[in-house]
């Protein structure tokens, strides 16, 4: 796989890349796609070859764990120890596919379901106006019981700050609050036992009301990036308390926003108009137009998850797909294109994710401009903006990708392959939100059903502890691997 321009810069005049047809298309028939990002996660979730020999000159994957401890006892290697790719290698095996475990369980649907940087918290956000801080270390209690103010519909977002020490949560209104997460309140009851302080995302001259559907914190914990049902991405300067800059950056709904790395130069974003945008804050204020866009999905975006490493992204879309990205390959020449070119969609103007299956025969239609290197099939994104993210770089080297899915079920794809691995069964609602430990085999799923599930690895002989059935309600456990 080749792409053109791959030193151009974001802020230059010319084309970043005209190519207009995919590299390759993982989970197509496509076993493997020769492209850089298949050999940047071999090299970090393979054994050193040393260490992964079945006998001189041959090596066997997976290597097995127990001759991969034994080279590293002789120090196979000249190393001594394992490489962050041994660990990866080894660890990447053990899928958290054992469960359920039942973590918490409401009355109201799950919206949101995020750890912590480091692990130790857990965050949990749910349409009934409550949001739970839960203690991973200390047997999941809940640390912090929230009320929300204001709230709009349901909570739509949060992002814990770097620091792990003050939280913002967001809704359908252009005010986001923050709390203080590392308080002594267990209570949070707004402005009533603790206050929460708001944020206003809307200009001093803009009267329209409008949500704000995604939020999060920059990596120094300095600024917030939102993105909006009235078709903007706003920054917020946390240092100044005021809004930064505002982009009217699509032609509909701003789904989701993240910042690219640690940076935070960089800003993705997904839209209903079912195009990924790239934004160069350093450039912005001079061109006014995005860095780039990403052609290929036929619906709308609902979520996008970067790699972390200014390069890679992946998005989940109203067409049914997961969509792995490079910039490199972003067009800057689409806004000369007609909005069909754009978006030609399945042809149905009156089709509704929310409440309209999708149509069988549009399963195979494919965008004339796509530009993204592979695609995930299998899970279905109706009814909510369904999330999908990259598997840890600590202990998988981001060799998986998963997501929820609104037939009640978690999907665990291979990056390289798109070869389903795994498959988590058990709520009995659309499964919007799920998150994997940064460090361990351990995820937790969340659903519109009002469960909080923990899945671990299946190592230990501990059966889990049967879930206390809801009268009239019968439910579904296991996995499959694929």
């Amino acid at each position: 796989m080749s792409w053109s321009n791959k030193g151009t810069s974001a802020c230059s005049d010319g084309s970043v890349n005209d190519e207009s047809s995919a590299g390759g298309v993982a989970g197509e028939g496509t076993s493997h796609y020769n492209h850089e990002i298949a050999h940047i996660t071999k090299l970090r979730s393979s054994p050193n070859e040393l260490l992964g020999r079945v006998v001189p000159g041959r090596m066997k994957l997976p290597a097995s764990a127990v001759r991969m401890l034994v080279g590293r006892e002789g120090n196979y290697s000249g190393r001594g120890r394992f490489s962050s790719a041994d660990g990866c290698h080894i660890l990447s095996r053990y899928l958290p596919t054992r469960g359920p475990w039942i973590v918490d369980r409401m009355k109201s649907r799950a919206y949101v379901s995020q750890f912590s940087a480091d692990g130790s918290l857990f965050i949990a956000g749910f349409q009934g106006s409550h949001i739970r801080v839960y203690d991973v270390d200390r047997g999941w209690k809940v640390m912090k019981d929230i009320s929300a103010r204001n709230l709009r519909w349901t909570i739509t977002d949060t992002s814990l700050s770097p620091d792990r020490c003050y939280l913002v949560y967001a809704s359908m209104s252009p005010i986001i609050h923050i709390v203080n997460v590392g308080s002594a309140t267990k209570e949070s009851i707004a402005n009533v036992t603790e206050v929460h302080y708001g944020l206003n995302f809307s200009s001093h001259d803009d009267d329209d009301e409008f949500g704000i559907f995604s939020i999060k914190f920059s990596t120094n914990g300095q600024e917030l990036v939102a993105a909006t049902s009235d078709s903007s991405i706003c920054v917020y300067d946390l240092g100044a308390d005021k809004l930064s800059l505002r982009i009217p950056a699509h032609l509909s709904d701003v789904n989701t926003v993240c910042f690219a790395d640690e940076s935070g130069h960089l800003i993705y974003s997904g839209s209903d108009d079912s195009l990924c945008k790239v934004w160069d804050r350093r450039c912005f204020v001079t061109k006014g137009q995005p860095a780039g866009i990403l052609m290929g999905h036929l619906e709308g975006v609902t979520f996008i998850d970067s790699r972390g490493d200014g390069r890679y992204l992946i998005s989940n879309g109203k067409d049914q797909t997961i969509k792995l990205w490079d910039i490199r390959k972003m067009s800057s020449n689409a806004t000369m294109m007609s909005p069909n070119a754009l978006s030609p969609g399945i042809g149905e103007d009156d089709w509704d994710y929310r409440w309209m299956d999708y149509p069988d025969y549009a399963r195979n239609l494919k965008h004339p401009h796509d530009t993204s290197l592979a695609t995930y099939r299998g899970h279905s994104v109706l009814r909510t903006l369904i999330r999908c993210y990259f598997s840890p770089s600590y202990s998988t080297g981001q060799k998986y990708i998963y997501t929820g899915s609104s037939d009640s079920s978690v999907y665990i794809y291979d990056l390289v392959s798109g070869a389903q691995v795994a498959k988590l069964d058990h709520h009995e609602a659309p499964v919007r939100d799920c998150s994997w430990h940064p460090f361990y085999p351990l995820m937790i799923t969340s659903a519109w059903d009002g469960d909080i599930v923990r899945w671990e690895f299946p190592g230990s002989d501990e059966p889990p502890v049967p879930p206390n059935k809801k009268a009239g309600r019968t439910r579904r456990r296991g996995f499959y691997y694929m």
